[in-house]
């Protein structure tokens, strides 16, 4: 009986520690890709990713920027791609910045996490998946003079084939931001649909 009870008592328990990772399907053009989405360790970059998802405002949306160890100005080795709004359109306010100290996650392969310029002006509008090593991107590392970092909030459980092979795809399109015109793709790659598994 008293083990009947714990197990009654655990499953509430065990639901709502599922629903802190969700995992969410990004239905590309060449594919798809699959995040869990850590609410636990980065609530507010998560929680507002997750807005984007369930309002469908990726849907129609993409990938727009590809970074390589060749075309990083900076001469660090970064690899990586870059999505979310193709209309550049931030829907929701600058979301607080998570600093990779607190979360304990870093901007290794695989790891999503929020764009930015200043730290609290970043929106899930604007994420990137990490390829490879981009440790430097993480708190006090030396890619920013804040030394602010770059918040992450998810990793890539499935689908790293398709980011590499967006990262593949032809550069050398125009976009305004002030990003490198060898980083931007040619055509986008379009998010046909997001949604929680």
């Amino acid at each position: 009986m008293n083990r009947l009870l714990l197990s009654i008592a655990i499953i509430p328990l065990l639901a709502a520690c599922a629903d802190k990772r969700p995992n969410v399907v990004l239905e590309t053009t060449l594919g798809a890709i699959e995040i869990e989405v850590y609410q636990d360790k980065a609530p507010y970059s998560a929680t507002d990713f997750l807005y984007y998802v369930d309002e469908k405002l990726y849907d129609g949306q993409g990938f727009y920027r590809s970074v390589t160890p060749e075309t990083d100005p900076r001469d660090m080795g970064m690899s990586l791609i870059q999505g979310g709004r193709l209309d550049t359109l931030a829907v929701t306010a600058g979301i607080t910045h998570e600093r990779t100290s607190e979360t304990g996650l870093s901007n290794i392969g695989g790891v999503v996490s929020i764009a930015r310029d200043e730290p609290g002006s970043g929106s899930a509008a604007f994420f990137f998946i990490n390829i490879g090593d981009n440790s430097f991107l993480d708190t006090g590392g030396s890619r920013n003079p804040d030394g602010a970092g770059y918040a992450t909030f998810g990793r890539v459980v499935n689908g790293m084939d398709t980011v590499r092979a967006i990262q593949s795809r032809p550069t050398g399109g125009k976009m305004e931001m002030g990003v490198p015109a060898g980083q931007i793709l040619q055509e986008p790659v379009i998010i046909t649909r997001a949604y929680r598994k």
